[in-house]
Formats: C-alpha cells, structure tokens, sequence
C-alpha cells in the first residue's frame, strides 16, 4: 500500500475530505494536492533512506505518538499537528526550506493559495506520519532494524529498493517496501524533488 493510498483510507476514506474542510479547500483541490503530495512524501522517504538515512526513516515511525493524527483531521490541522508534520518533512528532507519549496511548487502547479497549501502540506504530513506508525509498530520496526544489523544496512537499502536481487521481503521491512512505494514513479512532482532533497 503506497502512502497515496494510506491517506484515502483515513478516518475511513473521509479523512481528506475532513482536512479540506478545515484548511477551507474543496474535494477536488484537496485531492488535487494530494496527488502531487503524497508521491512526493513516498519518494522523499525513500531517498532519505537509499542516501544512508533509513534509521532516520525508522526512527521516525517509532512509537504511537502522532497514530491518532491519522484518524483526526481536525488535530492534523491544527498548530501543533502542522508542527508534527513539518518536522516528520524537515527531517525526509533535509530541512524547513526544502519543504517550503516543495509546498511553493505545489501551489504553482495546482493553482491553490501558497499559504493554504503551506498550511496542508504539514497537515498531510502529519496524517501520512500517524497512518504509516499504525501500518509498521514498533516491533516491525524492531525486525527491519534487526536485518539490518544481520545482512548490512546497505544490503537492507537494496533490498528495499528493488536491488536486492529479487528475494521476497518479510515482516518489517516488506511493510516499508510497500509503504515507500511512492505510486507513480511518473508522478509531476518527481522531477523536481530533487531540487529539494538535501541529504
């Protein structure tokens, strides 16, 4: 399940719906957003994690503090929700500035407000955060990190990247496999993730 696909199936597929309303967006340019953001979450996680910081990515889903923010959008919105999510994005991409950028490109190429989009893209951040520490507990997270230790955390990166030769992924590390699917690797926003991503 890629994280597009998480967030449609938050508070049982009217999670969106519910951040649209607070933020003051309608379905379409919620979804609208969501579709260019959600990708870009998805593959920001999963360079942080090919560039050597798949601890980073692990650590980030310990623990079940921000869970309920995946079933909340009402609490995702909120100051301290965004503050949530601006750090789980700061930290996938290297900083504040790359994730104002990111929301800048958002807004260009979606013809919503710069300031609502600045205000949705922390929001979903936070959701993604809260549905993905749901999907991988922390005892997943434990087995991902304990193959780690066991084949090389390079070896792990491959794998979870596609380059481990074709062998099957289990446990925690097949969840995240599926998870930093980004879901359209054509995506309009990967051509320009790179611009932001600071390793």
């Amino acid at each position: 399940m890629s994280i597009m696909r998480l967030l449609q199936q938050a508070q049982g597929g009217q999670g969106l719906g519910q951040l649209a309303s607070q933020l003051g967006l309608d379905q379409a340019q919620a979804d609208s957003l969501t579709s260019l953001l959600a990708p870009a979450i998805g593959s920001a996680a999963r360079q942080r994690a090919e560039a050597g910081g798949l601890g980073d990515v692990l650590g980030r889903l310990r623990g079940e503090g921000q869970a309920g923010l995946f079933d909340d959008a009402e609490a995702a919105a909120s100051a301290d929700g965004q503050a949530q999510g601006r750090d789980f994005l700061s930290a996938l991409l290297g900083g504040q500035d790359a994730a104002e950028g990111l929301a800048e490109e958002a807004a260009a190429r979606s013809g919503v407000e710069p300031d609502v989009v600045s205000q949705f893209l922390p929001a979903l951040a936070a959701m993604a955060q809260g549905g993905l520490q749901r999907q991988m507990p922390d005892d997943q997270i434990d087995a991902a990190e304990q193959q780690a230790q066991g084949g090389g955390l390079m070896g792990l990166v491959g794998g979870l990247l596609g380059g481990g030769g074709g062998q099957s992924q289990s446990g925690g590390l097949g969840m995240l496999n599926q998870l930093l699917d980004a879901d359209g690797d054509g995506s309009a926003m990967d051509d320009v993730l790179g611009r932001f991503l600071r390793r």
